[in-house]
């Protein structure tokens, strides 16, 4: 049975799909995908789809599931190297990807991450530097 690898750098998730994704290899790849964020305490999920050619509505309701399990479990999903004709498809079938932010290349896709978590982190430091005022 086929796999996508899932790559951890630092405190994110690296998937790059190479291959058109079927849907047994989409749910799979789902079920890894979260058990893995659960498992490493992944801050954020990088999914680099710039081989894949043909989105249908099934591979749209998967990222976008992953995205939403993936913020339940604290950490941010964003999407690089979509190419146009994917991006034309996924608004033509009607699919907004709550939860999911993209970015034109890795590297921005990186820095978008990067930004997230930071700005996670700050409030999280201003909500405890809240509560300790409160219980002072």
């Amino acid at each position: 049975m086929d796999k996508i690898p899932i790559l951890r750098m630092g405190a994110f998730l690296l998937v790059t799909i190479q291959v058109d994704l079927y849907d047994r290899l989409a749910l799979n790849l789902e079920a890894d995908l979260v058990q893995m964020v659960n498992k490493t305490s992944a801050k954020g999920v990088l999914i680099d789809i710039s081989a894949v050619s043909i989105v249908d509505s099934f591979m749209g309701r998967i990222i976008g599931n992953i995205a939403s399990m993936s913020k339940i479990l604290d950490a941010e999903t964003v999407v690089v190297g979509m190419q146009p004709a994917v991006a034309i498809t996924l608004i033509e079938l009607g699919l907004p990807l709550k939860g999911v932010h993209t970015a034109l290349d890795m590297e921005k896709g990186m820095n978008l991450l990067k930004a997230m978590i930071d700005d996670t982190e700050e409030d999280a430091d201003e909500d405890q530097t809240t509560d300790d005022l409160i219980t002072e």
